[in-house]
């Protein structure tokens, strides 16, 4: 049966238009960009802040200090940020927005010690004049990220920074609780921010929407309703010259323990008294606390053929390039419910998918093995997909036109694009989190307890692993992902999303 669209659905959209309540930063800010000439700098926050400034949203007045060991000159950091804004989606350029942007930017080797930085830091300041804050965004690796905080320190920026960390926060749990006695060291709790811009996603957000906005989605939002839920991104892509770094790393620490667990903990909150940042990340924390530690029969470790000749990789390399596992919640909503979380390299699609799957009636008028059911169907689901632009789907069955009773799967969709329209001025999700650490908001930042927490729970795992088994590049990995799964089965491969 053809899905049926939502896209001539009424939508207010007097809140979208105000950009989700998205408002301009009062304090002018000298932001400190620490890795400001590598990948991530390049692709998506030189390219982001200027975005954020095209549309409003930064502050009156700001400086952007790049920072790295290796010196280049600040006409040089300005090449780059203009190559950087040419090559992103975000490259239009009205009334000079670029040339203007590129003159706030400046650059200070650090590789002989942090003073040069320290008197840019004071420069700028003054040159901005009045209340400044500053934001220093660590866009480097959790060891040269600990180091660098301790320098941060000596420069006594302790009173009025903030801190953005990326992740991985920490490699295990003794690792993650050194990183955060650091940043603790220099920073309090409540100016450290540790982004995952998986949070940042318009459709990761609209999760809250969904379940605390309509009647119809929370009360069926549980154990007695719900069989299992699945979280799901495969990628196409492979490790991308960047062997050495995930090396060290694998898709269990880049992956799990950062955006599959994050995203568990909106889908399995409990619904907080409001959408402040301090009820909201109590909820959420609540999750973490409630999940029962990692089994080793509970995770399959996957190496897609061929990761052992990329460069920079150990020719007998037990790395996983795909993590599966079933974790539980171990409280009175989600008692007995299974949470499947999947993500992988060299995979067959790339998606960013959630799966809400819902029981099978008690009494069944449809027999699961009846001629009338189509014998692919698993059961009725909701479908979130996460990526850009994001969609909703529901998939249901139906009855199929005709004489007899035959029924055949239906689905209903509802798409962002379709039904807001494309929204130029919509932030990004590393966009929409540096614009709220420049306000001070919390409400999509991890605690440190939060990560340690996750952490402890991983450590049975990262203790013992079981062996990494080989799949094949487009492919959907090793069949032991599918034992892990069964009787139930992947809601990807499937072309219902």
């Amino acid at each position: 049966m053809a899905p049926c669209s939502l896209r001539n659905m009424s939508v207010t959209t007097d809140s979208a238009q105000q950009d989700r309540a998205a408002q301009p930063v009062k304090t002018d800010q000298v932001i400190v960009l620490f890795g400001a000439t590598g990948d991530l700098a390049k692709r998506k926050l030189l390219p982001g802040m200027f975005h954020l400034s095209q549309v409003g949203l930064m502050p009156e007045g700001f400086r952007i200090i790049g920072a790295a060991r290796h010196p280049i000159s600040s006409d040089e950091f300005r090449d780059l940020a203009r190559e950087s804004v040419e090559g992103s989606g975000r490259k239009s350029d009205t009334d000079g927005a670029l040339e203007k942007f590129t003159k706030s930017l400046s650059f200070v080797g650090v590789g002989d010690g942090f003073g040069p930085l320290g008197e840019a830091i004071e420069a700028a300041k003054k040159e901005l004049g009045g209340d400044t804050e500053t934001l220093i965004y660590l866009s480097l690796p959790p060891k040269a990220a600990a180091g660098t905080v301790e320098e941060i320190g000596k420069l006594g920026l302790d009173e009025d920074a903030r801190v953005i960390t990326e992740k991985p926060f920490g490699t295990d749990l003794a690792s993650a609780h050194e990183l955060n006695e650091r940043l603790h060291s220099v920073f309090h709790e409540d100016r450290i921010y540790r982004i995952d811009h998986y949070l940042g996603r318009e459709a990761v957000q609209n999760l809250l929407a969904l379940r605390f906005a309509n009647g119809m989605f929370e009360p069926v939002w549980n154990r007695n309703h719900i069989d299992h839920v699945q979280i799901d991104i495969p990628e196409t892509l492979s490790i991308e010259m960047r062997g050495s770094f995930y090396e060290g790393t694998g898709a269990f620490r880049d992956m799990l323990v950062t955006h599959l667990f994050q995203l568990l903990g909106f889908v399995a909150m409990e619904p907080p008294t409001s959408l402040e940042p301090k009820p909201l990340g109590l909820e959420r924390e609540k999750v973490f606390d409630s999940m029962l530690p990692l089994r080793r029969e509970d995770v399959v470790r996957g190496q897609y053929v061929g990761y052992r000749e990329e460069d920079g990789v150990d020719p007998n390399s037990d790395t996983e390039t795909l993590i599966a596992v079933k974790a539980f919640v171990d409280n009175w909503r989600w008692e007995g419910v299974p949470f499947y979380l999947r993500s992988g390299k060299r995979m067959a699609e790339s998606h960013h998918v959630l799966t809400i799957a819902f029981k099978q009636p008690p009494r069944r008028l449809f027999p699961i093995d009846s001629a009338l059911i189509p014998e692919d169907f698993g059961r009725d689901h909701l479908t979130f997909e996460l990526g850009d632009p994001g969609s909703i789907s529901a998939s249901f069955l139906a009855k199929v036109p005709g004489a007899t009773m035959q029924l055949g799967e239906a689905h209903m969709k509802f798409t962002y694009a379709d039904a807001f329209g494309d929204d130029q001025a919509a932030l990004d999700p590393y966009e929409r989190l540096i614009h709220d650490v420049m306000n001070g908001d919390r409400t999509l930042f991890t605690s440190s307890d939060a990560i340690e927490r996750l952490w402890e729970i991983s450590e049975p795992v990262l203790e013992d692993p079981p062996p990494a088994i080989p799949y094949w590049r487009g492919s959907w990995g090793p069949k032991e992902i599918d034992d892990l799964i069964a009787p139930r089965r992947w809601h990807l491969p499937s072309d219902h999303i």
